[in-house]
């Protein structure tokens, strides 16, 4: 008896129809992910605009996350910019088994959004679960670059990698178990 099996793949959900959104759909594609983009606004949020998703959600982003499936495996990228949206949608997130959530802005944004979610109850735990600004330090400018920036902190994050130059480390480069 031959048995193959093949899990499906990965989601990356994407909330925010904005230009960086489109960049973050097509590199999520890249790296294999099942990409949804979800936003509210309808004029926004059309298959035309993100044509490297796989869905295109037009609905509030809480809801939404309520009512689709998120395992350990899913990534959450928040880059709606809008406390009305953010702050509900991250009440949710932070309690789902998301393998990573990550929010744009800037680092007052981010400070912003962490007094309003501790204001809303959100524990000191689940908070420390929350990438924000999302991404790594590569002195992004683009939306794609932007999008480089998000994707290696959730490759790094996934498979335990530094974020760290490979020049400076004397570790295997990869990790020779299968």
């Amino acid at each position: 008896m031959f048995v193959q099996s093949w899990a499906a793949p990965a989601r990356m959900i994407v909330f925010g129809a904005i230009d960086f959104a489109s960049a973050v759909a097509r590199i999520g594609k890249f790296l294999g992910y099942q990409v949804t983009v979800c936003d509210a606004r309808g004029v926004f949020a059309t298959p035309a605009r993100f044509p490297d998703a796989d869905e295109v959600v037009v609905a509030w982003p809480h809801r939404y996350l309520e009512s689709t499936a998120v395992d350990e495996r899913t990534v959450l990228c928040v880059l709606t910019h809008d406390p009305k949206f953010d702050i509900p949608l991250l009440k949710v997130a932070l309690h789902t088994p998301a393998r990573y959530i990550g929010a744009m802005g800037s680092r007052r944004t981010c400070e912003d959004r962490l007094r309003r979610l501790r204001e809303e109850g959100v524990s000191e735990t689940a908070l420390s679960r929350l990438r924000a600004p999302i991404g790594l330090d590569l002195g992004a400018r683009t939306p794609e670059e932007t999008a480089v920036a998000i994707a290696a902190e959730i490759v790094a994050l996934s498979w335990g990698g530094s974020g760290a130059p490979l020049t400076g480390l004397t570790a295997p480069i990869h990790d020779p178990t299968p």
